[in-house]
């Protein structure tokens, strides 16, 4: 009998219910739907298609796009026939394309338009595995033999019957390599994690457990699905609990796309609620005197339900009165407005986040639940729980999965979702993987069962005076502190005193300028600018031990970017290659 994948789960929800809706495309200024028939019907043609290219068990495939269906169908099909689905993200360099596509030896990869064709053609050359390269639906013809549009890639599936894909799928084993994921990389060349077919489908499981992910549920897909995160909640979650996928257009038009599909469980990254904090705090300082006070009252109301309920208790009756009349009077308008007026359940992971960012939201009823993991774990390792949160700690541990800090701090994992090991990486594997603990890299600690994270390893700063200091809170104060402020980046290793490089938040600091009539491009020079990084600095300084203070900053002349490579595709920073770029700059501190 076949084992309980999620391959098998697509097929079983298509027998069950093949006339539902599975996911949506925007199209001629409609969402068209497509149901779970159509869904396990393009997984098939997909894989059969594969095999009549001569897609072998066990080989790769390299998807390089935006989200779309053919994505999650070329990473479905790619399973389904018995092979391994890779993700590379969108911003990838061609020399980034030619390391991954090169390391997994895939001899097919499906791209999204000319743009990441181009990339591809640029380092064929170096590519001596690759033999086919498939347009994703929608791209013009390219003159290649190497190059097949979306429509003739399926017309293949003809050429394989259904019986001879059938077998693969009967054939998946749990203990069987399902997907890899390439880590971002902010510390050298990305990683191969491979993660096995029990890993996606028991995370799985967990994952609808904690945000009681239910059948019909909409969620919106916009972050890479390079990253386990985005694929957890796009593919394998929705399709085991028969969720309903919206594919957003874009990340231009994602605000949009959320007022319109108004989903019910909304996955973000810490940029993504700081926009949002950052627009509804500017509409309320620009708001009527007696609108501010409305607010003000609601959003006291709303954090002291927050309160009791992230503790799994419930109000008092005049506190629940008060609560609805905050409810008719904001709540109700905007959330809505935000795209967040149905949300069961929000999730912030991939990067820390401002308790204090948490708690403005709590207070416009709007409870965020913090995760921490890695893709070695399949995404989770602790979660916020509703009835069971607490702000500036990222949760106790999922069901089912070990959690124990080191002697020297680290964070320790292990459970059904600890990765396999690294893709053609023995030493990795041995230095992060000890029998079966997987070695998180991650500085932590307890506190009545829910796990406070206090910095990485290898971010941890010695002085010259011998101190470890680890940057990541202080980073984060100073963000917090200062609304301008897009990244911090604190200096110091080996030196006499920390100091940081600033970088501007680019929507925030245009607005800044406009508003008062200088040239953005003069902001990192600009006294006022500079007093309020110094000030949020000095506040920040008020709460650290003397080593810890920062003596010193400098504002960058322009913004970090993963283009420039200072930021990976989930934007974390790369603290080496920010030493590296901006040495002069960092330099003038210590002259």
């Amino acid at each position: 009998m076949p084992q309980d994948t999620v391959i098998a789960r697509l097929f079983a929800r298509a027998d069950d219910t093949p006339n539902k809706p599975a996911y949506y495309v925007r199209k001629d200024g409609a969402w068209r739907a497509s149901d779970w028939s159509t869904y396990a019907n393009g997984v098939q043609a997909v894989g059969r298609a594969l095999m009549t290219l001569g897609f072998e068990e066990g080989q790769r495939v390299c998807i390089l796009g935006f989200n779309r269906p053919e994505w999650t169908l070329m990473d479905l099909g790619a399973m389904a026939a018995g092979g391994v689905p890779a993700g590379i993200y969108t911003t990838s360099s061609p020399s980034e394309v030619q390391y991954i596509v090169h390391h997994t030896e895939a001899p097919i990869i499906l791209v999204e338009d000319h743009s990441q064709w181009h990339k591809v053609k640029a380092v064929r050359d170096e590519l001596p595995d690759l033999k086919w390269v498939v347009l994703m639906d929608g791209a013009a013809e390219v003159d290649d033999d190497m190059v097949l549009t979306w429509d003739a890639f399926l017309a293949k599936a003809d050429e394989t019957p259904k019986d001879a894909l059938q077998q693969r799928i009967d054939g998946l084993k749990y203990e069987d390599l399902a997907t890899l994921i390439y880590t971002s990389g902010t510390t050298g060349p990305p990683k191969g994690v491979m993660l096995s077919h029990e890993n996606l489908a028991w995370t799985a499981n967990v994952a609808i457990t904690l945000v009681s992910y239910d059948e019909g549920d909409r969620s919106l897909s916009y972050l890479p699905l390079s990253h386990i995160a985005e694929q957890m909640f796009t593919i394998h979650a929705p399709v085991s609990a028969g969720g309903v996928v919206y594919y957003a257009e874009s990340l231009e038009k994602l605000r949009d796309n959320l007022v319109e599909v108004q989903p019910h469980v909304m996955f973000g990254v810490p940029r993504i609620w700081e926009k949002f904090y950052a627009g509804i705090t500017g509409k309320l300082e620009d708001a009527p005197e007696l609108r501010q006070k409305i607010a003000n009252w609601a959003m006291d109301v709303g954090r002291a339900v927050s309160t009791l309920t992230n503790e799994g208790k419930k109000p008092d009756p005049y506190l629940a009165l008060k609560h609805r009349v905050a409810n008719r009077l904001v709540y109700s308008k905007l959330k809505p407005a935000l795209g967040l007026g149905e949300a069961k359940v929000c999730v912030s992971g991939a990067a820390p986040i401002a308790s204090e960012v948490l708690a403005f939201f709590s207070g416009l009823d709007i409870n965020i639940l913090e995760v921490y993991g890695q893709s070695e774990d399949t995404g989770p390792t602790t979660f916020n729980q509703p009835g069971r949160t607490r702000f500036g700690t990222v949760g106790p541990a999922i069901p089912g999965v070990e959690v124990k800090i080191a002697e020297d701090g680290e964070i320790l994992v292990k459970g059904k979702n600890v990765f396999m090991g690294y893709f053609k990486n023995p030493e990795a594997t041995a230095e992060t993987l000890d029998d079966g603990w997987l070695h998180s890299g991650d500085l932590g600690q307890f506190e009545d069962g829910f796990l406070r994270i206090t910095g990485r390893k290898k971010d941890i700063i010695i002085t010259a005076g011998g101190k470890n200091i680890t940057p990541k809170n202080i980073e984060l104060g100073i963000k917090q502190a200062v609304d301008l402020v897009g990244e911090a980046v604190v200096i110091g290793d080996r030196r006499k005193f920390l100091s940081c490089v600033i970088s501007l938040d680019p929507e925030l600091s245009e607005e800044w300028a406009k508003e008062h009539g200088i040239d953005k491009d003069a902001l990192p020079d600009d006294d006022r600018v500079k007093k309020l990084v110094q000030d949020g600095i000095d506040e920040v300084n008020s709460h650290l031990a003397q080593v810890e203070k920062i003596k010193k900053f400098r504002i960058l002349p322009r913004p970090l970017s993963i283009e420039d490579g200072e930021l990976t595709p989930t934007m974390k920073v790369k603290r080496s290659k920010v030493s590296e770029h901006f040495a002069d700059v960092i330099e003038t501190m210590y002259a």
